[in-house]
Order: structure tokens, then sequence, then C-alpha cells
């Protein structure tokens, strides 16, 4: 029996998605039915982006799962019409090396101070070497496989590295701590902190003016995941204060950022433009793909969501 698969994002996504997505579904040997239009009632699947226009998933009575673009769910696990499994990306193996490549790439422009080189206008001669990487501890919030991958990145570049998470963990190579307690042990004295959380109310503004005053004196924040896991103004005050000497911001709380937003000019904040990583549709195809498989022969899907946990 054929499945029936409505693709529900954007229309800019369905040109990027779609040849990877056929070469995908083909390769599993799915007898199905790929379109941007099809009729409610007659859906087994849907490939879907919190953004798309589909937000009511009543008209969907013969709906099995939905398969998420993006990591983040945050948009849509709340959404009181969606009652089948959730499936959200991950092992897409573009969106996690594009993660490492933009956490790799900032920790060692902050470690070894190359802003300063950059942006010399005063022609200083500091001939100060900075320290090795294992003289700088390294703390990262979160660790699923983005957290987990830039974890081991760091790791083997020679960083001491802390990871942290809501439930217990056991990566080799990286000190592991959990719960309450681990926290405040993870960022008391780290000189780099990571954040790539997911967004629920239990991590909401988990850098904050008491979390920020435990780390090291002039250390530096990176935040890669979501915008809401930072108080923006206890961070503001913690840059001001010099506690926190610069921090690199991928993800806010209103994006595109306001023009008038304190981060634009404060001097020790770079705003980038969401672009620390994204699904990339050949390897996320696969993914998807797989997932369908998976469920239609009679195999656990994986990477759903638990609603209660929020990711």
């Amino acid at each position: 029996m054929s499945v029936n698969i409505l693709f529900a994002a954007p229309a800019n996504r369905w040109a990027q998605y779609e040849t990877h997505l056929r070469t995908a579904l083909d390769a599993d040997g799915l007898d199905y039915v790929l379109s941007t239009d099809l009729a409610p009632e007659t859906i087994d699947y849907i490939v879907y982006a919190p953004n798309s226009d589909v937000q009511d998933f009543t008209p969907f009575t013969r709906l099995k799962a939905v398969m998420n673009l993006w990591a983040g769910v945050e948009d849509v696990v709340g959404n009181r019409t969606l009652r089948v499994p959730l499936a959200r990306m991950v092992d897409d193996e573009g969106l996690t090396q594009g993660m490492v490549e933009y956490v790799t790439g900032h920790v060692l422009r902050h470690h070894l101070g190359l802003d300063a080189h950059i942006v010399n206008p005063d022609h200083r001669w500091d001939d100060a070497a900075p320290p090795l990487a294992g003289e700088r501890p390294v703390t990262i919030l979160g660790l699923g496989a983005l957290g987990t991958a830039c974890g081991r990145a760091l790791r083997t570049l020679g960083f001491h590295v802390t990871g942290w998470s809501r439930t217990e963990k056991r990566v080799a190579g990286i000190e592991c701590l959990h719960g309450p307690d681990g926290l405040a042990r993870a960022l008391r004295g780290a000189q780099v902190v990571i954040t790539l959380l997911p967004q629920t109310p239990q991590t909401e503004n988990i850098l904050n003016a008491r979390s920020l005053a435990l780390l090291a004196p002039g250390a530096f924040v990176i935040n890669p995941g979501r915008g809401p896991l930072i108080d923006d103004d206890a961070l503001i005050d913690a840059l001001d204060q010099g506690q926190v000497a610069h921090a690199t911001l991928d993800v806010f709380r209103t994006e595109p950022l306001p023009a008038e937003h304190p981060f634009w000019a404060h001097p020790r904040v770079t705003v980038t433009p969401h672009i620390a990583s994204e699904t990339r549709p050949p390897s996320a195809a696969r993914v998807i793909a797989d997932n369908i498989w998976r469920n239609e022969t009679g195999k656990p899907m994986v990477h759903l969501v638990d609603r209660d946990a929020g990711y």
C-alpha cells in the first residue's frame, strides 16, 4: 500500500528538499506519494516545519506521525491538536557538522584572542602567548547529539570539557555532570560556556545573574542553542562588569534581532544571524525516509519527542 506524505514548509524549502526526499524514499524501497498538496484525510506522514501554514492537525485523520525538519520543537510540541508521534531532526550529519564547525571556530577565536589582532587600530604589539587548550576549561550545557559532538571535537583539540545535562549521561573523555547540583559544579570556574540545551520551561534563563557569577572572571559565552536560555539583562550586566569578557550569540528571543536591541551596539557582543547550523536537505532527507520506513515495516521510530520533557 502506498503511503501519502505531505511536505508542509515554506514554499522555498520544497525546491531544496523534493529531489533529496524522493531519492531517500526510493532508496528505502517505499511506495509513496510525496506532494505539497494532498487531501488532509489521505495523509499518512507530514514532513514539517513549524513555521508552515499547517497549525491545526485535526483534519489529518489518517496521520501516523509528523517528521520535524528542525532539531528544535518548542514551536510545535505544545500544539494540542497534534496527537500522533512527533520526531525531531537528530542524527543529521550535516546539522551536526555545521554546529561542530561553528562552536570550535568561536571557541578557538576567543581562546586565541584573535579579535585583538584582527581589529588593532593602535598597532599594539602584545606578544603574550595565549594559554594552551588544556589550561582553559570549557563547559557545554546540553549533551544531546549536538553538544556531545561539539564536546568530542573540543576534547580532541586538547580542551578539558565538562558537560552538563538534566539527566545522567556518559561520554568518553568528557566530565559529565547532571541535575541542579551538577549545574553549579559545571559552571564554577568555567572560562568558556556553550549553551546547546533545548528550550523548555526548565532551561529558560539557565544563564542568569546567579549562574553567570559562577564563571571564571573574564569568561566567554557562546550561545548557538536557543535565545531564551540566557537572561539578556543579566548577560549585559555581566559584560559591563567584566565577569563575561565576550558573548557570541547566534539565537535570540526575537528573530531577527530588533535593531534597537542593546546586543547590536555592545562592544563585547558578537551577533550572528542564526547561522550556527541548519538542517541540510541531503542528510535530513535520509533521516526522514528512514524513520518512515521503520514505521511502515513495524520497527520503532527514532528521535521521538517526549511531550512531557518538551524535546
